[in-house]
């Protein structure tokens, strides 16, 4: 059996950065807290926990002689303000693409136009993209909730950094058609999460099996599941090496490997030395 892994999968930018910049803070010897689990990641953040991080819900939490990290997804000001007023000091490794999308938002809100973000409303980024534009913000998952918005007029068209190209679109097609003036769109989509879909997909069509490797409750990987799916029937999200079933693979002779941006190299190493064996 082959074991080919995509052209782009794993660690994307923004969660390198945030995982270097906690490394950093502890090669200082801080007590470093990270605002909800650093990133989505079950097992690296086991790793780290076993290094001293450890994780708080709500910034009351965080404490004098503490070091409070702002995850990858974001925070609104708010919370950031109350970070920066109870801890030592507070990194924020909020990712840039994430920075980017508040700003348009924060921007926009100034100009008094509405801001619609496609995306998922309970995930930690949106949260915090809306932080940023209280009143003038909406968010919906595609364009069938499009009926829930108000009345627009010359609004602004962004998106979670993570969602499938084709729901902004098309979510962003079906705005203009409703929308009064002129309609902004700005693709906030990240070039890992990009990246990532079209290598998934290229390699998809070319295997017997697929494998997403990632945590359940990342966004990224279950959206590259979504897209191998079209391709690969056998396709399967998994977080360790664990949860491969030898049945899965019978009559296999090409399988295709990837990893959501939240999983480690040391993680997809376990994966594909194990599919080597089968």
């Amino acid at each position: 059996m082959r074991v080919l892994l995509a052209d782009e999968y794993g660690f994307c930018f923004g969660v390198e950065r945030a995982v270097d910049m906690v490394e950093e803070s502890l090669s200082n010897n801080e007590t470093v807290r990270t605002l909800g689990p650093l990133i989505h990641n079950e097992q690296e953040m086991e790793r780290l926990g076993a290094k001293g991080v450890s994780t708080i819900n709500k910034p009351v939490q965080i404490g004098r002689g503490e070091t409070a990290v702002i995850r990858a997804h974001g925070v609104a000001p708010q919370v950031q303000a109350e970070l920066q007023d109870k801890a030592s000091k507070v990194v924020d490794a909020t990712c840039p693409f994430v920075t980017r999308v508040q700003r348009l938002a924060s921007r926009a809100a100034e100009e008094n136009r509405h801001v619609i973000v496609v995306g998922n409303p309970d995930h930690p980024e949106m949260i915090g993209v809306k932080g940023y534009a209280p009143e003038h913000a909406f968010v919906i998952r595609d364009e069938t909730e499009i009926g829930d918005l108000p009345r627009l007029r010359n609004p602004l068209v962004v998106s979670q950094t993570t969602i499938k190209a084709k729901t902004f679109f098309d979510t962003a097609e079906a705005i203009k058609s409703i929308a009064e003036g002129e309609t902004q769109v700005i693709n906030t989509i990240c070039s890992a999460t990009r990246d990532r879909q079209d290598a998934a997909r290229a390699l998809a069509g070319e295997v017997d099996a697929f494998y997403i490797i990632g945590g359940n409750h990342s966004s990224n990987s279950r959206k590259l599941l979504n897209v191998c799916k079209e391709q690969c029937e056998k396709s399967f999200l998994i977080q360790t090496d664990e949860d491969i079933d030898p049945a899965d693979l019978d009559g296999v002779e090409t399988v295709g490997v990837t990893a959501g941006a939240s999983t480690p190299k040391w993680l997809i190493d376990k994966v594909v030395a194990k599919l080597e064996k089968l």
